[in-house]
């Protein structure tokens, strides 16, 4: 819905809060720096943004010590450090009720609450407005929306609202049905939507339904023009799967509930860090470490996210001069142990033996369980049980990965359960640290 050239959220936003086109006229700004001005400005921000968090919040104060170091030798802000009373983690002067609250999914660990003031806020959907310009749409395009659905009264009814401001249809992500299903291809017909948004695996399995049905969207929904996806790794698999199903390009965006938009994938594949909002690192086990230079009110300073991956600093032909990531390489607590104490990662695993069972064009999706050093369960979606064949190459391909003989125990079942979030992890382990 677009009023006055504004999407109606963007007209809400702007007149509660900040004007994110303000935001983006700024974030434009500092694209348009020499490098070594955009460098200057980077430490200029990140010395700010310490200062101002060692000044403003005692729990921080304390926990770092002093300032006199350099900024290699401050010490990394881990989850556990904020799963505290949420009044005692916001910085001065600001106070609880006027800020943006949320909290994090959980998924690497204990989930806490954390704040942003609404001008950080702004930049946050800034750079999702910057990102969508650059790929013919805006905030205000018709979106069809891949994520949980409330289940509440309450909750839904609020849901509904906020789809309406954002110009959004949402199709349940926890839902397969083949009912489901053929009321989303109708929703397809009779609306103009510009874009998929979404969960990879929600979005992977309607289209694998549509492959099966012989349906490209595009010929029945000719206005669509992207697919992006969100929350959950895409695969090379996944995205031929997508592209193969809809007939237009697939992009991934990549943040978190605490630091909002991470990265945008470019035309080139690459996923370039957001570093007008945020200042990206990594430690010696390529753990990310994050830094929101903007948020004052919350102290995201060298924070832990909890998530892995490689970054390059080479130049990539799209001309975006910042950044980006070129290995994810999942969770930091999605760890395979082996018998003999050595750990791999639980989404290279995934990602090693994922094409012996596509080959076979009849998988779904899948998950890994490990349950004891040396056994794992697979629980599959398929269109039929696999091939003997097929099981004996998938153990013979995870023994020579893991380096010792393993017990898989392959489950096939109509549908994999999902955590409330909607969202769907490739591995996950039993085992206690």
């Amino acid at each position: 819905m677009k009023l006055f050239n504004k999407s109606l959220f963007e007209i809400i936003y702007n007149f509660k809060h900040y004007n994110i086109d303000n935001s983006l006229k700024d974030i434009k700004k500092i694209k348009n720096l020499s490098d070594e001005e955009f460098e200057n400005w980077q430490n200029g921000k990140k010395k700010e943004i310490l200062e101002y968090h060692f000044e403003n919040n005692n729990l921080y104060k304390k926990y770092i010590s002093n300032l006199n170091s350099t900024w290699n030798s401050i010490k990394v802000v881990e989850k556990a450090l904020l799963q505290d009373d949420i009044n005692n983690l916001i910085s001065k002067p600001y106070k609880l009720e006027e800020l943006y609250k949320n909290k994090t999914s959980g998924s690497s660990g204990k989930p806490f609450i954390f704040t942003k003031d609404y001008y950080t806020q702004s930049r946050v959907w800034a750079a999702r407005k910057h990102f969508l310009l650059g790929n013919g749409l805006d905030l205000s395009s018709k979106q069809a929306i891949f994520y949980r659905s409330a289940k509440s009264f309450k909750a839904s009814l609020t849901e509904k609202i906020k789809d309406t401001i954002l110009n959004r249809v949402r199709f349940d992500s926890t839902t397969s049905s083949v009912e489901h299903y053929e009321n989303s291809i109708n929703k397809f017909k009779n609306i103009k939507f510009d874009y998929l948004y979404g969960y990879t695996s929600a979005i992977v399995l309607f289209c694998r339904y549509l492959i099966e049905k012989n349906i490209l969207l595009k010929n029945i929904c000719p206005t669509i023009k992207l697919v992006v996806v969100t929350a959950e790794t895409c695969t090379k698999e996944d995205k031929e799967v997508i592209e193969k199903a809809t007939g237009v390009k697939v992009k991934n965006e990549y943040g978190s509930a605490d630091l909002g938009m991470i990265a945008f994938e470019c035309s080139y594949g690459h996923f370039h860090l957001v570093e007008e909002n945020l200042y990206v690192e990594t430690n010696d086990n390529n753990e990310m470490i994050i830094t929101d230079l903007y948020n004052k009110s919350f102290p995201f300073v060298k924070y832990k996210l909890g998530d892995m991956a490689k970054i390059s600093s080479e130049k990539c032909s799209c001309g975006n001069r910042n950044r980006y990531i070129y290995d994810f390489m999942g969770r930091s607590n999605d760890i395979v142990k082996l018998k003999n104490g050595e750990e791999v990662l639980g989404y290279s695993f995934y990602q090693i033996v994922r094409p012996i069972l596509e080959e076979t064009n009849l998988l779904k999706e899948f998950f890994i369980k490990q349950v004891d050093l040396d056994k794992f369960e697979f629980e599959i979606v398929s269109i039929k049980e696999f091939s003997k064949k097929t099981e004996d190459k998938l153990l013979k391909t995870a023994n020579e990965y893991l380096n010792q003989d393993n017990k898989i125990f392959i489950k096939y079942t109509g549908k994999i359960e999902k955590p409330k979030t909607g969202k769907l992890k490739h591995f996950y382990s039993e085992l206690k640290d």
